[in-house]
């Protein structure tokens, strides 16, 4: 149970009632000189969207939360709070599902799972300068609370579907941010191993036939581990492995 919407010391909310998408507002708001920890927060969002300038359907009673956050790395390291914000998710939904959390996945690169159902996707977004020093990454976060899509290439659930009495999004938001925080303090201090080790105990695939689609091209094969960046090592079926540093997976051969 959530319940209360205290949040982390450092972060501040900026709620809406409705935006066209909370990423683009919390862009506007870093590039305006806010601090790290500015959380935006919208009802529902007109142009809501995920990877690859996706669609992310926002009807209002689901949680759309983008964070501002300004992190003292390389950008190609910046892409590893990926996997803290999936950690974060993973321990607030814990708390929420009648089962704590047994029937929850990740499924690479960045969605969160529910009977293999997806139920949030997360969405990191970074501005550098010409010399490609990182100037902020805003970190978006989409979970189904009271509905989800049903017309989308991977099946989807929410909450709501998963016996979870109702919860406010700004609960849920003010928890996944507390969450997500003890994460990224530790990320600063140790990098990213401990990350890679927990999201490993619940990532889903490993052994599995999945298609992966890559840019203009789909390859079918095994999943046969995650690499020192977690990224997905395929094994063809002629032998071949190669690893995949970005793109999409479906579970099955011939998604």
């Amino acid at each position: 149970m959530i319940t209360g919407g205290d949040w982390p010391v450092g972060y501040r909310l900026v709620s809406y009632d409705q935006l066209d998408s909370t990423n683009d507002e919390a862009k506007r708001l870093a590039e305006s000189g806010e601090p790290e920890g500015t959380v935006v927060l919208a009802r529902s969002q007109r142009r809501g969207r995920g990877r690859y300038g996706r669609v992310w359907h926002s009807a209002p009673g689901n949680l759309y939360l983008s964070v501002v956050l300004r992190p003292a790395c390389l950008p190609a390291v910046a892409a590893e709070l990926s996997f803290a914000a999936s950690l974060a998710l993973a321990d607030t939904l814990t708390l929420l599902l009648p089962n704590g959390g047994a029937a929850l996945a990740f499924k690479w690169p960045n969605d969160v799972m529910i009977n293999r159902r997806k139920v949030s996707g997360i969405l990191l977004e970074t501005e550098t300068t010409g010399d490609q020093q990182l100037i902020w990454v805003i970190l978006g976060l989409g979970l189904n609370i009271a509905s989800h899509p049903d017309d989308v290439a991977v099946p989807a659930t929410g909450l709501a579907d998963q016996g979870v009495d109702e919860s406010s999004p700004e609960d849920i938001g003010a928890a996944f941010c507390h969450q997500f925080k003890a994460w990224y303090d530790r990320w600063t201090d140790e990098g990213f191993p401990p990350l890679r080790t927990a999201w490993l105990a619940r990532a889903a695939g490993i052994g599995e036939r999945m298609t992966v689609r890559i840019a203009d091209r789909s390859v079918d094969g095994v999943a046969v581990a995650f690499d020192e960046r977690c990224s997905l090592v395929l094994e063809t079926d002629a032998g071949d492995r190669f690893t995949v540093t970005a793109g999409d997976i479906f579970f099955g051969a011939g998604g």
